[in-house]
C-alpha cells in the first residue's frame, strides 16, 4: 500500500515558497511540483496566484537568471537559449527580454573561445571534416550558424 501524504493549501504555499525561494522556477516546474503533491486544480491555481503576487515566481526573472547561467557557465548560444526557454513554457516578451541582458561583446568572445578551444580538442587533418566537427559542436551548443560559419572560415582554411 502507497500511502502519498497530502497538504493543506497553507501548507504546499509553504513548501512551495521554500522552493522558489532556493532558485528561480518557472510556473511549468512550479506546476509540475504541485501536481506530484497531489494538490487539486483550485489549490493549484490559488498557490500559483499567491506565489505571483507575493513575487516568489516571476517569468521575467527566471527568464534572466536563466539566460545568464546558462550563457556563463555552459556557454549556450542564443538558438539553445531560446529553445530551452520555450520548452519551460516562457513568453516571447520574457525571452526577448531576457536575451537583451547579454552583452554582445562577451556574446562574440566567447563564441571566439569556444571555437578555438573545440578546434584543439579535434584531432582531424581534413579541414573539411574539421570544420564540420567543429560546427556541429557549437550549433548543437546553439550558436547561429552564420556566426559559427563566419568563425570557422576565420580560423580553419581550407587545404585543397
Amino acid at each position: 500500500m502507497h500511502i502519498h501524504k497530502t497538504y493543506t493549501v497553507n501548507e504546499a504555499q509553504k513548501k512551495l515558497e521554500h522552493y522558489c525561494a532556493y532558485q528561480e522556477r518557472c510556473h511549468k516546474e512550479v506546476r509540475i511540483k504541485l501536481k506530484e503533491m497531489n494538490m487539486i486544480p483550485e489549490a493549484i491555481d490559488v498557490i500559483m496566484v499567491h506565489l505571483i503576487a507575493h513575487n516568489f515566481l516571476n517569468e521575467e526573472r527566471f527568464a534572466k537568471a536563466f539566460v545568464s547561467g546558462k550563457f556563463r557557465i555552459k556557454k549556450w548560444g542564443k538558438n539553445r537559449l531560446v529553445r530551452e526557454l520555450k520548452f519551460r513554457e516562457i513568453s516571447k516578451y520574457s525571452i526577448d527580454t531576457a536575451l537583451k541582458e547579454i552583452d554582445l561583446d562577451d556574446y562574440y568572445k566567447t563564441l571566439d573561445e569556444l571555437t578555438l578551444k573545440r578546434i584543439a580538442q579535434v584531432s582531424e587533418k581534413n579541414s573539411y571534416k574539421k570544420k564540420k566537427k567543429v560546427a556541429d559542436y557549437l550549433l548543437y551548443r546553439g550558436w547561429e550558424s552564420h556566426l559559427v560559419y563566419e568563425k570557422l572560415n576565420e580560423y580553419i582554411k581550407n587545404s585543397s
